[in-house]
């Protein structure tokens, strides 16, 4: 009898197993704690998706601290603004990334770098002279491979502390109360019914998306939990996605729509080249998805496409299946067991179905959560124990949801959430802008993109590329408009604030969608 093969990571041509990632993490957790770290800490982490990620994801949570994933297309400011925000004592970063943010380091703050790897290094094209540690500054596996393993009881999980745009200032964490070992059985099994993920040892785990964001993080970290092999794609292209599920016999991915749209952009021939019949349980959400593309994408390969909503804030509260797409062309699903969806007037009372309104949830399994630093904002967006995140949309007959617009002007992006008053609270100080309005306008690939409006002031002679440039200097580059439009008077509402709806419909109803 041959030995079953050990499961763990892959990750291009290096393998770790899960027992050697959480021998790491158990000696990663004994070295944060003698640098300080105890329960209701944070630690950050400006990691692209590698042995590391889980490695001190788990360690974190072994204390009971929060893991605070960075996006690391953020500039210093951005990461800086985090970093103090979430009290992180410990940052673990790749090299390249670090060296993109050091400037906005806090002094306090103790970093641990991660060396850039082979395969990640070709996929963003890290020079040789970036992808090693800076000196003076420990290298992760270093720090563990001197470190005495925690051996004290795991603390109750914090999980994750992502932080999302909200609806004014800068992000927010979504800082959530300890979860019971009950809370914690119930959510696994909600993993397992709406993402398809038990412990079963012929699963394979393709991460595609970066696990800064929410439902990466839930998705990679729950599919470690349970000891699923899982292999990671350095970055999204699609070919290569096809040659890993090819290569890999993979069962089980989470995605988003404009994958699907880059996939199906594809020639025929290179559809062909590979064996996608491995694929048991695909997931995606974090965007609008078109439902031309979804019934292409269910014609390709097969009834196997899973679709959910929710958010941050509420995990997953609306859910449907490849037959019910096709049944109901544009939905984004029914409520889940357990979830309690309500959609309501201005005046917060229920809509009749058919009519539109916005849209409050809860969803179960989850603890309760507070924005970090900031209660209040966490008591506007609820109405009872529900919450929303501004999105509005209607309930047909039979209980399907639909989306129409978002409240709040959330613009999301190839499934990135982009708040456009961060955008114009940078855009405002240039020289020579009056006024500004950034909004989401439709695009075919990412769902959305990022359009601006600019008001000049009389003397001064601004053009699209200085506009880009100013902006590219203070945020990340997907945030950086791709239309900048100037306008002599920004239309106004009788109050002086700028009709943005007036803005936004002609690019709107040109594309034939509602805003």
């Amino acid at each position: 009898m041959t030995a079953e093969k050990a499961r763990g990571v892959t990750a291009g041509e290096r393998f770790r197993s899960w027992p050697e990632i959480q021998a790491n993490a158990a000696r990663g957790a004994g070295g944060l704690a003698a640098l300080g770290v105890v329960e209701d800490d944070s630690v950050a982490l400006m990691l692209r998706n590698d042995f590391a990620t889980f490695e001190v994801n788990m360690a974190a949570g072994q204390l009971g601290a929060y893991a605070v994933p960075i996006n690391w297309h953020f500039t210093p400011e951005e990461a800086g603004y985090i970093l103090e925000d979430c009290g992180a004592k410990v940052l673990v970063a790749h090299a390249d990334l670090y060296a993109q943010i050091a400037v906005g380091v806090p002094a306090h703050v103790t970093v641990l770098v991660v060396p850039v790897p082979e395969e990640i290094a070709a996929a963003y094209g890290v020079p040789a002279e970036r992808q090693g540690a800076p000196a003076g500054v420990e290298i992760w596996d270093a720090f563990v491979a001197r470190s005495a393993p925690n051996t004290q009881p795991p603390k109750l999980s914090r999980g994750s502390m992502i932080y999302t745009s909200g609806t004014t200032g800068r992000p927010k964490g979504v800082r959530r109360r300890p979860s019971t070992p009950e809370l914690q059985a119930a959510a696994a099994a909600e993993v397992g019914r709406y993402w398809g993920l038990v412990a079963d040892p012929s699963i394979v785990v393709l991460m595609n998306g970066p696990m800064y964001h929410s439902a990466p993080a839930a998705y990679g970290m729950g599919s470690a939990r349970l000891g699923l092999n899982i292999v990671l794609e350095a970055r999204f292209e699609a070919e290569d996605m096809l040659r890993l599920i090819d290569r890999h016999g993979i069962t089980h991915m989470h995605i988003v729509p404009t994958m699907f749209v880059r996939l199906l952009r594809l020639p025929d021939e290179v559809k062909r080249k590979y064996e996608l019949s491995s694929l048991r349980w695909v997931t995606h959400g974090a965007a609008p998805c078109a439902p031309e593309v979804k019934r292409q994408m269910i014609e390709w390969w097969g009834p196997v496409i899973n679709e959910y909503y929710g958010a941050t804030e509420t995990g997953i509260v609306v859910w449907h299946t490849s037959a019910e797409a096709l049944k109901k062309p544009g939905t984004v699903g029914h409520a889940v067991q357990g979830a309690i969806l309500r959609i309501v007037d201005a005046e917060g009372r229920d809509v009749a179905r058919g009519e539109i309104g916005e849209i409050y949830v809860r969803g179960p399994h989850l603890s309760e959560f507070t924005y970090n630093n900031d209660d209040a904002k966490r008591r506007e967006v609820a109405l009872g124990d529900l919450v929303t995140v501004g999105d509005v949309g209607y309930q047909d007959a039979d209980g399907y949801v639909f989306l129409c617009d978002r409240k709040r002007d959330m613009i999301i992006s190839g499934g990135v959430n982009i708040y456009p008053a961060e955008i114009e609270s940078v855009l405002i100080q240039m020289p020579g802008v009056r006024d500004c309005a950034v909004f989401g306008i439709p695009d075919d690939e990412f769902g959305e993109q990022i359009c601006a409006h600019v008001e000049p002031l009389a003397e001064a002679a601004l053009e699209e590329a200085a506009v880009r440039a100013y902006l590219g200097q203070h945020l990340a580059r997907y945030k950086v408009p791709r239309v900048v439009e100037f306008s002599a008077a920004l239309p106004r509402e009788d109050s002086g604030k700028i009709f943005k709806r007036k803005l936004r419909a002609p690019y709107w109803e040109k594309a034939g969608r509602s805003i």
